[in-house]
């Protein structure tokens, strides 16, 4: 078993789009510094893995297909930059779905550990919302970070939480700390 640093993919690794949905790959933008430092990590023994939750797609916004045609741009922009991803997993459904998947339920988490052979117990969750942070602590991870970029500033915010500026800064802080 390994340990995985677990990724959200908007907010954290793409930019978000305020009041919308990633929906095309011409909407995909990187945050500064995040394909590099996705490239370091590359260097780590960490299973990287995304995360994802693509409510549009259940709303009927965009397609299945896309959403996934999406995950491989940007699963082929980090890895032509030197990273790599062990795994990219995308919940599909509305909030109202209920369903083990999305976050903040811990699915997509634990669907990785069975599939990666990941040691959740020293693993880590870095994510721009609370529900990130939560499906982080139900699955049993080490910690989890709250980056302040996509929605992590108001986040922070309105839930009273520490964040870090940024995935370079989060990345950062775990490499230093193992």
């Amino acid at each position: 078993m390994r340990p995985a640093i677990f990724l959200d993919r908007d907010g954290v690794i793409t930019q978000n789009i305020e009041g919308s949905y990633v929906n095309t790959i011409a909407d995909v933008s990187f945050i500064d510094g995040a394909l590099g430092s996705l490239a370091e990590l590359a260097k780590s023994n960490y299973a990287i893995v995304i995360v994802t939750n693509q409510a549009g797609v259940g709303k009927g916004y965009f397609s299945l297909e896309m959403a996934q045609a999406i995950n491989a741009y940007v699963r082929e922009s980090i890895l032509n930059s030197g990273g790599r991803v062990d795994g990219l997993y995308l919940c599909p459904h509305t909030p109202e779905e209920n369903c083990e998947c999305r976050k903040p339920r811990p699915g997509m988490l634990l669907q990785a550990q069975r599939e990666l052979n990941i040691d959740l117990s020293n693993s880590w969750m870095i994510g721009d919302a609370l529900t990130d942070l939560q499906a982080g602590e139900a699955a049993g991870v080490k910690d989890t970070m709250l980056v302040l970029t996509g929605r992590g500033k108001q986040q922070a915010q309105e839930h009273n939480l520490q964040g870090v500026a940024n995935l370079t800064e989060a990345l950062r802080k775990i490499l230093n700390h193992t």
